[in-house]
């Protein structure tokens, strides 16, 4: 029986629309980049809305409202990596950051374009399942199931406005 993880994933940007991306230093997607997160305490009854906002503070520093931030996605991977089923949350973080965040304990921080995004080592099945949630529905919200059968991954969207 696989482990099943929920995780917030925040997509934030600078004044000039770059996208902020941590280079994970540990698992998972260690080495690749992905958008700054995290899991969510469901030790203490956490919601996946406090999850986003303890998790901006804590990698970012910034303080933010359950006002500051959009849930526009809901991914379930069955099988990532072969070993975890995920949940996660996917917020757009309406207020932009100024600027760049020091390194933390996760990784180092860079702004990208989201053009340069697709040229980056990024996780499995991101630019088939993150990134065009993001690209079409941040200001909307879509429900995904994501397959991991070994090196094939089925999609289905279970929910899109």
């Amino acid at each position: 029986m696989k482990p099943h993880k929920i995780s917030t994933l925040l997509f934030i940007t600078d004044p000039d629309d770059r996208l902020l991306m941590i280079e994970r230093k540990k698992a998972p997607n260690l080495g690749m980049w992905s958008p700054p997160g995290g899991k969510l305490e469901t030790q203490t009854g956490e919601s996946a809305h406090q999850c986003a906002v303890r998790e901006a503070y804590e990698e970012t520093g910034m303080q933010l409202s359950i006002n500051d931030i959009h849930l526009f996605g809901m991914v379930s991977e069955r099988g990532y990596e072969g070993a975890t089923h995920w949940l996660m949350f996917l917020f757009h973080v309406i207020p932009p950051l100024e600027a760049l965040p020091k390194s933390i304990d996760e990784g180092t921080f860079s702004w990208f374009s989201r053009a340069e995004i697709e040229s980056l080592p990024i996780p499995p099945g991101d630019s088939e399942l993150v990134w065009p949630l993001f690209d079409e529905k941040r200001t909307g919200f879509t429900c995904v199931h994501a397959d991991f059968q070994g090196d094939n991954l089925e999609i289905e969207i279970e929910e899109s406005m």
